[in-house]
Formats: C-alpha cells, structure tokens, sequence
C-alpha cells in the first residue's frame, strides 16, 4: 500500500519542479528570519535570488551540528515563540543539546511523513504498535506515535524499560508492531525466552527499527527470533525525526520523502556531490519546514542514493541502509575501523550472541583493541578446546575483514549491560 499516492508517485520531473520552488522559499525564509543564515549566506557571497535551479543548492555553505549549539536554545528558529508549539532535543555529545521546535502544521507534517513509511512496511488499521522508545525530549517515540495514529493503528505507548511487562503487554494487548532500537528488540527477545516464552509465540508480524545503525546480519537475527517482517526507517532530530525515510515491501533502500527533503550525498572530505550509487556522506535540506529551516545539513552518515523507480510503485529515490558515520569512524593503528563491521562478522558466526563491545586502549603509543562478545548458551561444551577454537575463529575473520588483529574475549550470556536505548558499543579508553 502506498500512503500518498500522489507525491510518493510522482513523475521525477514534476517533483523537482516541486523541489525547486520549494528550496527557493527555504532559503528567501531562513535569509529574511535566521540571523545566522542571513550572515553565513553573506559570509559566503550568496543571496536568495542566486538559487535558480536544484543544481544551485551547492552555491550554499554546510551546515553543521556545531551552528545548533552556538545558537542554543532558540536562535535557529525561522518563527516568533508563540508559534512554536513543541519542543524536542537530542542529547549532545558535549554541552548544550540540540533544540528543535515544530509549529502545529511542522507535527502534521511530520506524522504524514512517518505515516508514509510505516505504510510502506505493511502497518494497517488492524495493527497494535507497541512504542519500546523512550518518551521524552527524544524524537522517536512521538514522531512514530501520532505517525501510527494517523493510519488508524492501536498504539501501545509502553516507552522503554520494564521488559518483562513490554512481554506481558504483547502478550495481553496482542501487539503486531513492536518499534525501538534493533538491540532493545534483541534483549526483549533475550528476556522473554529467559521467561520461557518463545518470542515467536508472541504473534508480532511487523518490527519498525531504527535510532541506531544496524547490519543486514542483525535483521536477519531479529526476524529468526521472532518470526517478523523487520524494517528500517531513517531520521534525525534536527532535520525533524523519523520520517524522512524508510523502507518497503521490496526492501531495496529507504524510501526519501522528496517532497519535503532535498538530499545530497558528499564526498566527506572535499564537500563534492557524488553520483547515484557511490558511497558518501548524507546531506539534506528541509523544503517545508516552518520552525526550524535546515539548509544542507551535514549528516555525518554514510549512505549511497538510488533514483531509479522501486518495484513497489513509488518514483522517490531511495537511501542504502546507513553502514556508518564519518565522526563514529575509529582510527586503531592507522586503519579506519566502523562498528558495524565488528557487528556483521560476529552476526555470522555461530556460538556467539549479538550482543558485544569494542574496548579501545593504548598500549604505550600504541593502539590497542578488545572485541568483547558474548556466547550463546550452546557454545558452552565444557571443553576449553572448544572455547579456544571460537575465539580463533572470532579473531581470523576479524582479521580478514579490518586488516589488524583485535584481542577477543568470549564472556557468558547476559554478561554485557544492556540498554532501552542506543546499545553503547564503544569504549574509547585511548584519551
């Protein structure tokens, strides 16, 4: 099923026609109503009339997370405060947090855009949704609620935490969608066999996954536990949520809400667009949003854009599942390290769980890394040699893959802290 059959249908040309007139508007608003902008515009030598075409979206300068703290809280707003009519914020990873406001037409928006994409996975009127995100200043619990409710679904607002009552509410509300983080999803799963519940039993048809990258080795472990449909979606807070892209039937890429986000993708040193199908950083521009304008806002994640038309119907290009983030990027040794590396190899070996961590030490001047990964309960045989064999195995496809030779360290099931939220899956001990 398709949400918005117009706009998710659109003929490519009619919709950068769109795209056009829309960036137009942005960039005359930010101009006339963000100090900021009007400087750096300034700064730069670029004025509004000088966007004639999409193509013109390169004559103006990034903008970075660094410009939404300088101009905390309130400073980016492109509307007067009486306008404004929610706040949220994401956790910084220094200072201030990043502040996001939305006007009463910035929320129907925003759940007509997420009602897009879990359409696009399969959610129906029929469907009870669990929300396993955390409520708060976090975008993803609201932004997937009213999205949900815009469809018709039941929602079960269950937030994060207590997870033998999240089972208990599957169980007594008949719960279809479960939505949160793919790691929360894995401990629930964790828990309710520890219950002597099998997750399958549970009857979920439908998981909305996101809040963190995630492998094409982790869905395959979700849907093998609980016997569901798993998707993912795409969003961040300063751009206005989830919402912004997510997946189909088809699961060939994210589909892009384009009538709403002009996206780019960068080479990450140089700042230069690449070509459809080439790996780069993610930027995008907001077209219609009214509290907070973003012009070409440097994502950090990696992607790779498709704009060939997608089996499911839909005409909007499509974004590769986020393999990493330029700024999460770990240097050990002088190799260039992503996490979800680590992830996909340990997802495909048996005898170990999908639960892990990365320590980073020094050693002297040098870097050192610990791969800690727990084992499933199968794996214990009671013969160290056998113990011994797994981690030789854990370390050589380590090895092929990151070209170094990580230290790795098997641990018992449960072993790792877990979390409601984003799994903390690095601990940089270096500095």
């Amino acid at each position: 099923m398709i949400w918005d059959v117009k706009h998710e249908t659109m003929d490519r040309e009619e919709l950068h026609r769109l795209q056009t007139s829309r960036l137009q508007q942005t960039v005359a608003n930010v101009y006339e109503n963000v100090p900021y902008y009007r400087e750096l515009f300034d700064q730069h030598g670029v004025k509004p009339g000088d966007i004639k075409t999409l193509e013109d979206v390169t004559k103006l300068p990034f903008t970075t997370k660094t410009a939404l703290r300088d101009n905390y809280p309130f400073k980016m707003f492109a509307v007067p405060m009486k306008k404004v009519v929610r706040l949220h914020a994401s956790s910084g990873t220094t200072g201030k947090p990043t502040v996001v406001g939305y006007t009463r037409q910035d929320l129907e928006t925003w759940s007509e855009l997420v009602a897009r994409f879990v359409t696009a996975a399969g959610v129906t009127d029929e469907d009870v949704a669990q929300v396993s995100f955390g409520y708060g200043l976090f975008t993803g619990a609201f932004g997937l609620h009213y999205g949900l409710e815009k469809v018709g679904a039941t929602v079960v607002p269950s937030s994060t935490g207590n997870t033998e009552k999240q089972i208990m509410l599957m169980q007594d509300f008949g719960t279809t969608v479960l939505i949160g983080t793919p790691s929360y999803a894995l401990h629930i799963a964790e828990v309710a066999g520890g219950m002597g519940i099998d997750p399958k039993s549970l009857g979920l048809k439908i998981g909305l996954f996101g809040s963190e990258a995630w492998t094409e080795s982790m869905r395959d472990e979700l849907e093998k536990v609980w016997g569901l449909f798993a998707t993912d979606n795409y969003g961040l807070s300063e751009v206005i949520g989830p919402g912004v892209a997510g997946e189909c039937r088809e699961r060939k890429g994210m589909h892009v809400s384009e009538d709403h986000f002009l996206i780019e993708i960068i080479n990450p040193e140089t700042g230069e667009p690449v070509p459809d199908g080439q790996e780069g950083e993610l930027v995008i521009t907001s077209l219609t949003k009214e509290a907070l304008p973003i012009i070409r806002y440097r994502t950090r994640d990696i992607t790779i854009k498709y704009s060939e038309p997608c089996a499911c119907g839909r005409t909007t290009a499509r974004l590769r599942k986020v393999t990493g983030r330029t700024d999460d990027m770990l240097i050990v040794s002088g190799v260039n390290v992503f996490p979800s590396q680590i992830e996909d190899v340990l997802l495909r070996i048996e005898g170990v769980a999908p639960h892990y961590q990365i320590i980073l030490t020094k050693k002297g001047y040098l870097d050192a890394m610990e791969v800690q990964v727990e084992m499933t309960e199968d794996a214990f045989t009671g013969n160290w040699r056998d113990l011994e064999e797994l981690e030789r195995t854990v370390r050589a496809r380590l090895h092929t893959v990151l070209s170094i030779n990580p230290k790795v360290k098997l641990l018992e099931p449960r072993s790792i802290e877990r979390s409601a939220g984003k799994a903390k899956r690095v601990i940089d001990l270096r500095k």
